[in-house]
């Protein structure tokens, strides 16, 4: 019964996962058509700075909260209710921060004043990405896959429909406020997830008076998990917070123009990366279906079924990652002409398009790793992957080598982490 459960949450996942992805490829297109390479270029500038703040509101509660209802040994409503208020509390921290601090990260960081406008919408954002992922968190650690899905696509509809809509009207008003645009409708995106996640509960689970009151020990159970997994996002969150800051530094100090860093820039994180990491949609659908899988059977010390599962989903990750990887190696222009109508980034793609292979396995053994309790392992391994990563961006950068430096510290990034995700997973079984 739990292998069928397994396979139908992962079947679940993927099926929305393609559909989601397809859609997210159509805005991506559009976007690109509306605003070009250089309007990609500085939402990619913000984007960092967009994902260490998502990874500091959320603060690893989707996993903790996913860990802890799979477990089934808690009052899995008083787990939520009881990490909101934090929840909300560090968002609007982060809030004040931003409104703060956007001015000093635009002009002397990014070095590109028009990242300013996108970088304060942030902050208005976050908390409905926060309380979307906790009630994200409680539907997988019960394996119910469909709401999560049906959030998704409806989150892309309604982005792609906005995009059409509003984006031409708003773009003669300058680059600037439609960036910001891009990123403030995300409210409205995750607030029809928070709906329909409320209605996907059952109405039999009335809410009691106890269920809203914080739980110390809950707290502490979902922070003793949260933290270390957020250590590890927060790493490479950092990591990639740093990336275009130590780029654009370097850069225009050995002599490129600051409309080739956009540009470039814009093109490897805009359409490369984004085409070599296409069947992340897969191994991510499979990383979140393990997470519950996974706990369950190593709690109960079925330690040969926990690893059939996990071996499984690397095998699943691979049978679509190679596939891709081969058509990106061989024939690199037609997926960059088919989806973005031009051929920028090809000697990207012919570099990083075989290192992709060792992405795709990377998730599912994350997921493993913070499934058992380690989740500290996987922080490490974060840790000495962005620690690379960065030395390597600034020295490879200095040789002026225009973008290799990057990709260079990309490949590195991948590999170190993947070996050190390997090596720990395996360490949980021999012990």
């Amino acid at each position: 019964m739990k292998k069928s459960k397994f396979i139908r949450s992962t079947i679940i996942l993927i099926i929305g996962g393609f559909i989601t992805k397809l859609l997210g490829m159509i805005i991506k297109i559009i976007t690109t058509n509306l605003i070009g390479t250089e309007g990609i270029g500085i939402y990619m500038l913000i984007l960092p700075t967009y994902m260490l703040l998502i990874s500091i509101a959320t603060l690893g509660f989707p996993v903790a909260i996913s860990k802890l209802v799979a477990e089934d040994k808690y009052n899995n409503k008083n787990l939520i209710f009881s990490i909101i208020p934090i929840s909300l509390v560090i968002n609007l921290i982060l809030i004040l921060l931003l409104l703060f601090s956007s001015n000093f990260i635009s002009e002397f960081l990014l070095r590109e004043r028009r990242t300013y406008l996108g970088l304060i919408s942030i902050g208005f954002v976050l908390p409905f990405i926060s309380i979307s992922s906790i009630m994200r968190g409680y539907f997988f650690g019960k394996e119910r896959m469909f709401p999560h899905i049906i959030t998704c696509i409806v989150e892309e509809v309604l982005r792609l429909i906005l995009i059409i809509v509003f984006v031409p009207i708003i773009i003669p008003n300058g680059i600037e406020l439609t960036i910001s645009f891009l990123i403030i409708i995300s409210i409205i995106c995750e607030l029809s997830s928070i709906i329909i996640f409320i209605l996907f509960i059952k109405k039999k689970k009335l809410i009691k008076k106890n269920d809203l009151k914080p739980n110390k020990n809950n707290i502490k159970n979902i922070l003793n998990i949260s933290l270390p997994t957020t250590g590890s996002r927060l790493i490479g969150s950092i990591g990639y917070f740093l990336e275009p800051i130590i780029l654009t530094y370097v850069l225009s100090k050995n002599g490129y123009s600051n409309s080739f860093i956009i540009t470039e820039y814009g093109i490897i994180n805009g359409y490369v990366l984004p085409l070599i990491l296409l069947p992340s949609f897969f191994t991510l659908a499979i990383s979140q279906a393990l997470i519950p899988v996974v706990s369950k059977y190593y709690s109960i010390k079925k330690y040969e079924l926990a690893q059939k599962k996990i071996k499984q989903a690397i095998f699943f990750s691979l049978i679509i990652g190679i596939p891709i990887t081969l058509v990106l190696i061989l024939f690199p222009y037609i997926p960059l002409k088919i989806i973005y109508n031009n051929t920028l980034g090809v000697k990207y793609i012919k570099v990083l398009a075989f290192f992709g292979i060792f992405h795709y396995i990377q998730s599912p053994l994350t997921s493993s790793l913070q499934a058992m309790g380690k989740s500290k392992q996987a922080m490490n391994g974060t840790i000495y992957g962005i620690i690379f990563r960065t030395i390597i961006l600034f020295v490879f950068s200095n040789f002026k080598i225009g973008m290799w430096g990057l990709v260079s510290a990309i490949v590195f990034n991948i590999l170190i982490v993947t070996f050190h995700q390997m090596k720990e997973v395996r360490k949980c079984f021999k012990s």
